[in-house]
């Protein structure tokens, strides 16, 4: 199956669930992405791979318009309704690929994709696309879970979260991405660096996670090596773990 197709299907079933899911709804990183982003009353914002729009409803209050894109229209009705509970009415959501934007070039001020970026199958296509349609000077703003900078454990991580979505392309690390802003003509920076504290039952049951690799994750965690287990901070009642997550922007070279 095509990796779009895949994000399709997964996402479809798993919609809802996003919705409301705390670390997606009131993540810490939202306030840090907008304060990245550094959006002003005038400018217009494009949000890749929305999802149920949280990152889009953060940056609507402080900018003129926010154009929220996704693969999944399961995803975006549920944005919809989230924009329309919230009363905000500078917000739009359109179906389209992060790999080849629907948009022409400068068209935004600001892009901004949150925790979507592991689901793309050619990373390296989707950051030029956002550099394409930014502005020279405009802020592409990434926020994403991130590989460990060790070979043996970004291995570890990866498996994990493809056993248990297998629409997961790939957690990169902070220095891959900042890689490869430099070629679409991005100045990038690593922001910030944290973890989600995920809740094993839950981070499961909101992507429909089949019970047989329920028990392999359960297994892979139990039998950790101390270093697997102290960087991801494994826990076991309840069960879960930490990922690591990377706040990186990209500021649109003037070419003058």
């Amino acid at each position: 199956m095509a990796g779009s197709d895949a994000v399709i299907e997964q996402f479809s079933a798993a919609a809802a669930g996003y919705a409301t899911s705390t670390v997606h709804a009131a993540g810490p990183d939202l306030p840090l992405l907008v304060e990245a982003a550094a959006p002003s009353a005038g400018e217009v914002a494009l949000d890749i791979g929305t999802g149920a729009g949280h990152a889009a409803f953060a940056l609507a209050p402080h900018v003129r318009e926010v154009t929220a894109v996704d693969i999944t229209e399961a995803m975006l009705e549920e944005a919809r309704k989230g924009a329309s509970s919230r009363g905000l009415g500078n917000v739009r959501f359109e179906q389209g690929d992060a790999q080849a934007l629907p948009y022409g070039d400068e068209s935004f001020d600001i892009v901004t994709c949150r925790v979507s970026a592991h689901h793309f199958a050619f990373p390296g296509r989707f950051v030029a696309e956002a550099a394409r349609v930014l502005r020279p000077g405009g802020r592409f703003v990434l926020v994403d879970t991130i590989a460990p900078e060790d070979a043996a454990l970004d291995t570890f991580s990866n498996a994990i979260e493809l056993l248990r979505d297998r629409s997961h392309v790939r957690n990169w690390s902070a220095a891959q991405w900042l890689s490869m802003m430099a070629p679409a003509g991005l100045e990038g920076e690593v922001l910030h660096r944290s973890g989600y504290v995920l809740h094993g039952p839950s981070w499961v049951q909101r992507m429909h996670t089949p019970e047989a690799n329920v028990a392999v994750i359960r297994k892979l965690f139990a039998e950790a090596t101390p270093a697997q287990r102290r960087y991801f901070e494994i826990r076991e009642e309840p069960w879960g773990w930490t990922v690591p997550y990377a706040i990186v922007r990209g500021v649109r070279r003037d070419e003058g």
